[in-house]
């Protein structure tokens, strides 16, 4: 009897303890599900919150060309008052020497006169001064009136576009706020996370040092296109190829800045969002773009995804997000709050889901 239950005991202990070895596996592949799901939550707030960051700068790099705007207009007003204070003054000492001469002006015209030609040729001349002063006077009022019409409209402007700004602020807040709920989720599920996190950097580290190999490399000769190819926009007609990448340089620069924190609205090493850090790393090499996704994807010249070259811009998410073709399938960017400037792939689901274009510089 004894012995049976010892038995009994024995095989007790052991399915426990083998229930314990199986649970184990199971709760860590539970937390790193849940790592997953509140990861993929933060990474769609993220989408959301890049939208309104950018959507913060452009109505700040519009904010900053009124204000430009209305500086140079008031120099110009400046310059109108001037000119029109000369102007009348030109006009006034006119009329003040014609009543205070020594001489009748009509008798000292008709005196001086040698000839009767020569009476008529002073008497014009006399007439087109008088209506030259006028219509200079009338000129520059006029162009101080257009002025000042410009300068009203020019800070109605500026007050709209403030509260333009301050609404992209708004939603920009409100967002944030939500991500700090959700990073809040984030911390108690860390452990598993930061296993997750440990094998993004190293994974990290591969790319960077395989792509500073590639950039020491010269880039391959581009190589002509033919008449009767497709354009590199990807369309059909008349429409001329990019011209060849010439700033391929700016990849060695941006490598430089990996690992360096998104921060929003941040243009300097640091701290980078996705359109500061392209906006900087080309002012490198003399290119100035402004601090908005969009606006870099109105400038230069598009290029086709066959056709990527190192150095070009490529963005996604209805030109929310930017960034710069490393080659090999491969950019570098400044994705999200939260993370730093790393390497990326086009093939990732997300990117390739919401390529937008590219452009050559």
């Amino acid at each position: 009897m004894r012995y049976g239950l010892a038995l009994l005991s024995a095989l007790i202990l052991t399915l426990a303890v083998a229930a314990a070895g199986s649970a184990e596996p199971a709760q860590i592949g539970s937390k790193r599900a849940e790592a997953q799901q509140v990861l993929a939550q933060i990474n769609a707030m993220d989408v959301q919150l890049e939208k309104a960051i950018e959507a913060w700068n452009g109505a700040n790099v519009r904010l900053d060309q009124i204000r430009k705007d209305l500086a140079t207009n008031r120099s110009r007003l400046e310059v109108a008052r001037k000119n029109l204070t000369d102007a009348r003054a030109r006009v006034s000492a006119r009329i003040v020497a014609l009543y205070t001469s020594n001489e009748p002006d009509a008798l000292s015209v008709i005196l001086g006169s040698s000839s009767l030609g020569d009476l008529i040729e002073r008497l014009d001349s006399a007439s087109r001064i008088a209506d030259d002063d006028a219509r200079i006077a009338a000129d520059v009022t006029r162009y101080r009136n257009e002025v000042q019409a410009r300068q009203q409209a020019l800070v109605k402007a500026e007050a709209d576009q403030q509260k333009v700004v301050a609404a992209r602020a708004a939603e920009r807040a409100s967002i944030e706020s939500q991500l700090a709920a959700r990073q809040a989720l984030y911390s108690s599920i860390k452990d598993q996370i930061a296993k997750l996190q440990a094998a993004e950097r190293a994974r990290q580290a591969r790319l960077a040092a395989q792509a500073r190999a590639a950039a020491k490399q010269p880039p391959p000769p581009t190589e002509p296109s033919s008449s009767g190819g497709s354009p590199s926009g990807g369309s059909s007609g008349g429409t001329p190829s990019p011209p060849p990448a010439t700033h391929s340089a700016v990849v060695s620069i941006a490598l430089q800045y990996l690992g360096v924190p998104y921060v929003w609205g941040g243009a300097t090493p640091s701290g980078f969002d996705c359109s500061g850090f392209t906006m900087y790393v080309y002012a490198k090499v003399g290119v100035y773009l402004p601090h908005n996704a969009a606006m870099q994807y109105g400038l230069g010249h598009a290029v086709s995804r066959d056709q990527l070259a190192p150095g070009d811009l490529v963005f996604f998410n209805g030109l929310s997000h930017v960034g710069m073709y490393i080659g090999g399938g491969r950019f570098v960017h400044a994705p999200h709050t939260g993370d730093v400037v790393k390497i990326s792939s086009l093939s990732e689901s997300w990117y390739s889901a919401t390529y937008y274009g590219a452009r050559r510089y």
